[in-house]
This record gives structure tokens, sequence and C-alpha cells, in this order.
């Protein structure tokens, strides 16, 4: 098992717990009602794509948007989400395709 393959499946299965999430995502729990969601600095193992996705009841739904980052910090890291969200929504990070963290925002109203 290679290097690589170990700290994502370290990171998998962390992807529950808040610290984790938090060392990922900067911001609180809490983001603004826009159509572009903003999630400030996200740290990303290698590149990748952050997927926001509708959360409603706890469940994920539908992709409502994404953006690329690279490995390391990206600073001020937006999401086109393409209209106003009433609801919560979760960021997943996916690196090679496969989920390496994800956290649910509270969506203000």
């Amino acid at each position: 098992m290679s290097i690589k393959t170990i700290i994502l499946a370290a990171a998998v299965a962390t992807t529950g717990s808040f610290a984790a999430a938090d060392s990922y995502f900067e911001n609180g729990r809490t983001l603004d009602r826009d159509d572009t969601l903003e999630l400030g600095l996200v740290r990303a193992e290698g590149a990748g794509v952050v997927e926001i996705y509708d959360f409603h009841r706890g469940v994920q739904g539908e992709l409502l948007g994404s953006e690329t980052v690279n490995a390391g910090a990206n600073t001020d890291v937006r999401v086109n989400v393409g209209f106003e969200r009433s609801k919560d929504v979760l960021a997943v990070i996916n690196i090679d395709g496969q989920p390496v963290v994800s956290k649910v925002y509270d969506i203000n109203s």
C-alpha cells in the first residue's frame, strides 16, 4: 500500500470529525446566503476539486457547483451554486476522484 493510499484512507476515516474537516476548511460552520459560496481558505493534500452538494435533511443531494483546488493552501475559494441557498450544503474535497474530507455548512437566512 502506498503512502498516498494510507493518507487518503486516514483522511476518509476522519471525515465525520469536525476537527479533521476544520483542518481542511478554514471558515466556521456558517456561510452567507448567496449564489456564490465563499469558503475562504481551503487546504488540499493534492490537486483536486471542492464540490458543493445540497444537504437538505442531512442527506447528500444534487451537485450544486464545484471549484478546482491545488495542493496546499488555496485562498479565497468560491463556488458558484447558481442561486441563493436557503438550506444546508455539504462541501467535499475530492483528490484523484476520491473523497478526502467533507464538511456541512449552515446557510444564513
